[in-house]
């Protein structure tokens, strides 16, 4: 029996030859990153560009941190602690914690994203610390949402995160990677939320288990990365290390004068090799929704227009940004809510809040009805700000819907695109956005 070939790094590859097809961008960047030819399947040791953690993760890993003996962090440029979870602090326990973050930040220099900055997927590319070609981790699960912007970036747990912080680098099994394409052309009141939600439903939430999906095709290149972030963020649902897409100049130009570090994008080999290929006709794709409680229990939306809702909820990490904020403003200018039901909105960032301002949209939003909270994770993962009573159902633009998710686990929680919610708390009932886009309007 062949040995295995040794890599530069002192590890042993799982194969015994290697194979002359192209890459991967998965593929390419842990090649990159740990100075071997990395192929799926591979252990490899990699250098981390930026390492995160929120308020619920970052303590911990702090206190990892403190079991090993390290004082301090590999580079202080390249990790941040956000407080997005639960912020501003519900309770005195959370305030403990968020002050831990805080000492963190003074004793090693690492960047503190204090109460009100927004949540850690929109900041950390909002403000540079990432670029295309970067591999980065997170001690979050939606860390993959920066696969938008061309990084390998995927969540991990709080003690590999403070290995991470420590020394730099990470072990790593290079995933398989799966392509995704979307061909055809988005129908007006359809938008990528709708496209992320059909593929759950088609594959499942197991179906790309510890894969890194690589999404492609004429719809990809055509959406915003407002867009393609939503895309990439929910990767995790079904299962995925990371979904990643190719840099384009939509995501260069979204890059210009954010921080000082050269953008260096990554594209797959027209003869890379792929575990699963699918492609959808995204014309033949209406709204999609996502039924309590699994993110994979998705049908048409007609499936449940007309069910009663309690509460709307814009926002999260998933789709809190402007373009959000925007398509709901559309829908809602001139318009109020229903009799009996909430809205809540959490901008993404400060900085999407104030643009948001700037544009009106928030304006729009308050005047119809809504209740706009501090940017952060708001009442996506329940800890304050729009607890659901019991038996009422919710309509969320959030990624995760399983019991208990939004703090009551009596509650029923839909998920939808921005403009779902926004029609369906005009009506008071799960609305199909189509009809207020009537003419071709988006």
């Amino acid at each position: 029996m062949t040995e295995p070939a040794p890599l530069r790094s002192g590890l042993i590859a799982r194969r015994s030859v290697i194979p002359i097809s192209g890459k991967t961008i998965a593929e390419k960047i842990f090649s990159a990153h740990s100075g071997t030819d990395a192929r799926a399947g591979d252990i490899v040791v990699a250098d981390v560009d930026f390492v995160m953690g929120q308020d619920g993760t970052s303590p911990l890993a702090i206190r990892a941190l403190e079991n090993m003996g390290v004082d301090e962090v590999f580079d202080s440029n390249k990790v941040a602690v956000v407080m997005d979870h639960s912020s501003p602090s519900p309770i005195e326990g959370v305030s403990a914690l968020h002050t831990i973050m805080r000492e963190f930040g003074k004793k090693t220099g690492a960047k503190v994203y204090d109460v009100g900055q927004g949540v850690c997927h929109q900041l950390i590319p909002e403000n540079g610390h990432v670029v295309p070609g970067d591999l980065m981790v997170g001690c979050d699960s939606h860390t993959c949402t920066y696969g938008a912007v061309n990084v390998f970036s995927t969540g991990v747990g709080s003690t590999d995160g403070a290995a991470a912080m420590a020394a730099g680098k990470l072990w790593f099994k290079v995933p398989e990677t799966m392509k995704v394409t979307y061909t055809g052309e988005l129908k007006p009141g359809v938008f990528s939320k709708d496209l992320i939600l059909y593929l759950a439903g088609q594959i499942g939430a197991d179906g790309a288990t510890y894969q890194a999906l690589e999404f492609d095709g004429p719809v990809i290149d055509a959406l915003s990365v407002d867009a393609r972030m939503t895309i990439s963020n929910m990767a995790i649902e079904v299962g995925a290390k990371a979904g990643l897409m190719a840099a384009d100049d939509k995501t260069l130009a979204w890059y210009e004068g954010r921080g000082d570090r050269a953008p260096a994008p990554v594209s797959a080999d027209p003869d890379a090799e792929y575990v699963r290929e699918l492609e959808f006709d995204t014309a033949a794709i209406g709204p999609q929704i996502a039924k309590p409680h699994s993110v994979d229990n998705v049908s048409p939306i007609e499936e449940v227009a007309g069910t009663p809702i309690a509460q709307g909820f814009i926002g999260t990490c998933t789709n809190g940004r402007l373009e959000d904020l925007a398509i709901a403003a559309k829908i809602l200018e001139g318009r109020q809510i229903a009799d009996g039901v909430r809205l809540i909105v959490a901008p993404a960032s400060k900085q999407i809040y104030l643009d948001a301002m700037d544009a009106g949209y928030i304006q729009t939003l308050v005047r119809a009805g809504a209740a706009v909270v501090t940017p952060g994770c708001g009442p996506c993962v329940g800890t304050h700000n729009g607890v659901p009573s019991d038996g009422e159902n919710v309509i969320s633009t959030a990624n995760r819907n399983f019991k208990g998710r939004m703090g009551n686990s009596n509650a029923f929680i839909y998920l939808g695109s921005p403009a779902t919610v926004a029609a369906s708390v005009i009506e008071g009932v799960i609305t199909d956005p189509r009809k207020y886009f009537e003419g071709g309007a988006r």
